[in-house]
């Protein structure tokens, strides 16, 4: 009967301990994230067309799934004003947490302020919101925008003809600029024989139709500099259609399937782009207004580290897809940042 007795009593204990552990992990949460589905959060979006914005959202949508949030998503596409107002249906909704992606900052500092004295947590990606109070997380645009350049130099000395596609007063962009603007002060040899680029939908074929006309004017670009992806889509299929891949290398910023497969066309022009894994930029994203809405501080500046992708290693690791991509390049399938002991992570 002891016997009996005791083995019931270790059943019993284990029981208890099984439970206890069950609840230690739902209790490693730390308030308000401890109840499951009870916190709400926002992602208001200013660019969403293409591939790095939808692997973006992927990123984003998993993160909160592996926290246990509600996701709300707003789509401005492209409407500065009606960003803006989206922001201010979030805090009407009664959000906890928002996060701002891309944008204008004339239009959206003010309606990120609201955000902040509505007692609400913002994280700005790629958008200066003009605001300490938001953290800012961001690819470290400046080094997409030099380890490109520092590959075209590389591959081409450091004299050369180049095309620049660029649009002014998106945070990203001008942080690429910047990189841009350096590069050339400090090789005189680099010319820039032409400046253009637009964000109008479809972004790519827009800026087909800008390159093509770029490619007529001035037939000794050797280089073309599109440090976004849709950018450098635009300006292949004006390359193709001139008949000059053997003529003109691009180097690009960000990296999707598509991207991949574009660049290993045989004879592709598109030789080179700097990259984070867009899925994981969403998920810091997440991560880092997890941290605040439980009272932590994840930083001023939140920075995930780019990595170079050339044309020559795509092939010969025979990589076809992102997901072929994270195999061969451990440090994109996760970044160590905006992480906690008690942060669970998406599946993979």
């Amino acid at each position: 009967m002891n016997k009996i007795i005791r083995s019931l009593n270790s059943l019993l204990a284990g029981l208890c301990l099984a439970i206890t552990g069950f609840g230690t992990v739902l209790a490693g949460m730390p308030a308000p994230l401890d109840d499951p589905g009870k916190v709400k959060i926002a992602l208001v979006r200013y660019l969403s067309t293409g591939d790095f914005f939808q692997a973006y959202l992927g990123g984003v949508e998993s993160q909160a799934e592996a926290i246990g949030v509600d996701l709300r998503v707003f789509d401005s596409r492209q409407d500065a004003a009606l960003q803006a107002d989206m922001v201010d249906q979030a805090i009407a909704l009664g959000v906890d947490g928002i996060i701002i992606q891309h944008g204008l900052t004339e239009s959206m500092k003010d309606a990120a302020q609201r955000a902040v004295e509505a007692g609400i947590k913002v994280v700005a990606f790629d958008v200066n919101v003009e605001n300490s109070a938001i953290p800012q997380v961001e690819q470290s645009d400046y080094m997409l925008g030099k380890l490109a350049l520092e590959q075209a130099i590389k591959d081409n000395g450091n004299s050369f003809k180049a095309g620049y596609v660029y649009v002014p007063g998106i945070a990203p962009l001008d942080r690429r600029d910047k990189a841009w603007e350096e590069v050339k002060a400090a090789n005189p040899g680099i010319i820039e024989t032409a400046v253009f680029g637009t964000l109008d939908n479809p972004i790519a074929n827009s800026n087909a139709n800008q390159a093509r006309s770029v490619l007529q004017a001035n037939p000794d670009i050797t280089v073309m500099f599109a440090p976004y992806d849709e950018f450098a889509k635009g300006v292949k299929i004006a390359v193709d259609e001139a008949g000059l891949t053997d003529q003109i290398d691009i180097y690009s910023a960000d990296v999707s399937t598509a991207d991949i497969s574009a660049m290993r066309e045989a004879g592709s022009a598109w030789v080179a782009t700097v990259a984070t894994n867009p899925a994981v930029v969403g998920e810091v994203c997440v991560r880092s207004l997890a941290i605040m809405l439980t009272g932590g501080d994840p930083g001023s500046s939140v920075i995930v580290p780019p990595t170079l992708i050339t044309q020559a290693f795509l092939n010969e690791q025979d990589i076809k897809n992102m997901e072929d991509l994270g195999s061969k390049m451990p440090q994109f399938q996760h970044a160590d940042v905006a992480m906690t002991d008690w942060m669970p992570l998406p599946k993979r």
